[in-house]
């Protein structure tokens, strides 16, 4: 099931909605909440709903042997970032794994076909926060298995994040405060997530498959442009977007989650994108990966290393393939070279700052869309070898229809952060010159989503990039 489904609109998110609001005390509320997560995850995944089970029934018991009276606590927690990774990588890892072993000269493995259950990335890193987080501090144990269960299944993030770090959950579980004007900002949140979707993501989406499913040979310097440029929008509206129903969601049901994406395309340099892209993940694998490793404490050679460590786990964390490590190891190497003054983005003047972060951005990009290095690496040839014949540039202009067009500037405009400028200002300019355009906002959220049940009534059914993590 997808936020973005009638099912889920009309059905899923309705009854769950009005039942929470009828039943009075927080534990009924939350026994809901759990009762309908579970059955969101099993209406898309049936099969693996015991796997998820499972992982929350072994994270609780490793959470409680965290108590400082036991002994071992050290080797508990070892063990359980073991097993949680283990289930990950059988999962998610073990084809891929044994198609890189006969790769090797005199290795014949049998590639297993194991199907990836949906969102075990996302869930399975919160499982592990939730038990280092214990380990740091004894006062995040959790006693009762269904509050645990809650904070792992939670369906706004339960598929495609963010991820949610459990010290950030913990307090709101008994304690959240939902209020008529909290209620309307997350709807309202939800819906320009729904738009993101729908609208721009999915109209940079139907480019972006057209130009990657040419063969190399048809490619020409436009097309390849046209599908990266594509690409770029499509998975940033795509994700965004999702962040975006995900915080609305919560926000209905009086639970905070932190922002995932602040305007990253307007970046001068990788560090700042970095620091803007994915923030859940990037600031996971910095609190639960990087500082453990050390950090930048222990002299600059071990801090390369360390950051290589981690943008390599955080390439291959997004999927089985050396297209997705090379990605990450990309990332990974430009912000090492401005870390240490090879490149040195801050001295440039301003226009060049963000071409330059833009476009390593969209060459990285094209290794995480194509199927093989081969594939990313010919594409990118044809990035810049000037070519086009009279079908390609046929194929070229048949892409911009007028939607494209409209979607692609609107793609530009609300990647910048226009509206939080006009806002901001409007506020400084006092609450009754405020008031106005926050009361237009609910009015064109409410056209909006109009817009989007409309395009859902006709729409193909698209999911959402981060599915397959």
């Amino acid at each position: 099931m997808v936020f973005s489904s009638p099912v889920f609109l009309f059905i899923f998110l309705t009854s769950v909605y009005l039942l929470y609001r009828i039943i009075p005390t927080i534990t009924a509320k939350n026994v809901l909440l759990l009762i309908f997560s579970i059955a969101f995850y099993t209406y898309g995944e049936p099969k693996a709903v015991l796997i998820m089970l499972i992982s929350i029934v072994m994270n609780y018991i490793f959470g409680m042997a965290m108590k400082p009276e036991t002994k071992g606590r050290k080797a508990f927690l070892a063990a359980s970032v073991i097993m949680n990774l283990a289930m990950l990588g059988v999962f998610k890892y073990a084809g891929f794994g044994a198609e890189m072993l006969n790769k090797l000269p005199f290795l014949s493995v049998t590639v297993p076909r194991i199907a990836l259950p949906i969102g075990i990335s996302f869930y399975t890193f919160q499982a592990m926060s939730y038990v280092i987080d214990a380990y740091k501090d004894p006062k995040y144990i959790q006693r009762n298995i269904y509050k645990l269960a809650l904070y792992i299944t939670f369906f706004p993030q339960l598929v495609a994040g963010p991820v949610v770090k459990y010290y950030d959950f913990a307090d709101q579980i008994d304690q959240r405060e939902m209020t008529p004007e909290k209620t309307a900002q997350g709807m309202r949140r939800f819906v320009i997530g729904l738009t993101k979707k729908l609208l721009i993501a999915n109209t940079m989406a139907a480019a972006a498959d057209t130009v990657y499913a040419l063969d190399t040979a048809e490619l020409s310097l436009p097309l390849a442009w046209l599908g990266a440029v594509s690409y770029l929008f499509q998975i940033y509206f795509d994700f965004s977007g999702y962040s975006d129903m995900a915080i609305g969601l919560g926000g209905m049901f009086g639970f905070r989650f932190l922002e995932n994406f602040n305007y990253p395309y307007i970046s001068q340099s990788m560090q700042e994108f970095w620091r803007r892209w994915h923030i859940s993940v990037s600031t996971w694998f910095k609190e639960y990966l990087y500082i453990p490793l050390g950090g930048n404490r222990k002299g600059k050679v071990r801090t390369a290393v360390n950051k290589l460590i981690v943008f390599f786990c955080t390439g291959l964390w997004h999927g089985a393939s050396l297209n997705f490590i090379v990605w990450g190891l990309l990332n990974g190497a430009f912000m090492m070279l401005e870390s240490y003054k090879v490149l040195s983005p801050s001295e440039w003047k301003r226009p060049a700052r963000h071409i330059y972060t833009m476009l390593v951005t969209i060459l990285a990009f094209v290794f995480f869309r194509a199927d093989t290095l081969g594939e990313a690496c010919r594409f990118i040839g044809k990035m810049f070898v000037p070519s086009a014949s009279v079908q390609q540039n046929a194929v070229f202009m048949k892409q911009l229809t007028p939607m494209y067009i409209a979607m692609f500037v609107l793609a530009v405009i609300f990647s910048m952060p226009v509206v939080k400028t006009v806002k901001n200002k409007l506020t400084k300019n006092g609450e009754k010159t405020a008031a106005a355009p926050e009361a237009l906002s609910y009015i064109v959220s409410l056209g909006l989503l109009a817009v989007c049940i409309i395009t859902l009534s006709s729409a193909s059914y698209n999911p959402f990039i981060y599915f397959r993590f």
